[in-house]
């Protein structure tokens, strides 16, 4: 073995140490440094490609960071009509826009289009984000799915067997035919991966218009009763216990959270008329 020591600087990027005090995103502390907004022990950096460690002072804007926020993770009730994104171009209402305002600062995992609704999990911290959004996690995501259309297994056979759309090709889902009222049906479809409007690009290419989507769980956490608009905290055992993560604190050692909801995990699914 060599005795030459490591050339990796300790401690984290700055970036990373700017996102996980909850201040911006690491692309937007990048911004941050790029503009000369961003100091460390009372000198101004101009490069993101810095490692800090917690002996170092760093500040923004003027204002000393705070120390990292505990890894956290939200369930939220996202209604139709909000885009998953922090500005709209177009100037429509984002859910960020509909949060309650005891929230820090979060980020969404993944995303439902404007007229989807149904669970969007939140966290404030990145490595959360990035670990539930890895297709390797391999979790399943169920949708209830309203159709316009009289579907049968017949029908439906190429969408569990995996189809290709418009040169893109779709995993196998797992599609039940729930019931069939009036001129729709409702389905429920269950897939490993989120690809943009899968569920309704894959009904369109076998004839099946989707008029209402509703995503009812994301691996192991359940939409449940939770109502349109709310957002509860996963519980901090159910965070280790699913992520594996380390929190640091045992149970009861963490800051006051908001009273956004109550317990977090609910086993039934709504019902939908």
């Amino acid at each position: 073995m060599s005795d030459k020591p490591s050339t990796t600087p300790p401690g984290d990027r700055i970036a990373k140490v700017i996102s996980r005090a909850g201040v911006a995103s690491r692309r937007e502390a990048e911004r941050l440094v790029a503009e000369g907004r961003v100091s460390v022990n009372g000198a101004v950096i101009d490069s993101p490609a810095l490692n800090v460690t917690q002996k170092d002072r760093v500040m923004v804007d003027g204002k000393l960071l705070a120390p990292p926020e505990e890894p956290r993770l939200w369930l939220y009730h996202k209604p139709v009509g909000l885009v998953t994104t922090n500005k709209d171009e177009q100037g429509r209402k984002t859910i960020f826009d509909a949060l309650p305002e005891e929230l820090p600062r979060v980020m969404s995992v993944g995303r439902l289009d404007l007229n989807s609704e149904g669970l969007l999990l939140l966290t404030n911290d990145g490595g959360i984000k990035r670990k539930l959004e890895l297709p390797s996690t391999g979790w399943l995501r169920r949708y209830r799915v309203r159709v316009n259309g009289r579907p049968t297994d017949e029908v439906l056979e190429p969408l569990r067997k995996g189809i290709e759309v418009d040169g893109q090709r779709f995993q196998p889902m797992t599609v039940t035919l729930d019931r069939q009222q009036g001129a729709n049906a409702w389905l429920t479809v269950g897939l490993r991966e989120g690809k943009n409007r899968e569920i309704r690009r894959a009904m369109a290419d076998i004839g099946l218009t989707v008029n209402r989507l509703i995503r009812v769980s994301y691996g192991p956490f359940q939409l449940g009763q939770l109502k349109e608009g709310a957002v509860e905290e996963v519980r901090r055992k159910l965070l280790r216990d699913q992520l594996g993560l380390d929190l640091g604190k045992p149970e009861g050692t963490a800051k006051p959270r908001p009273k956004t909801g109550g317990k977090p995990q609910r086993k039934r699914a709504p019902k939908h008329r």
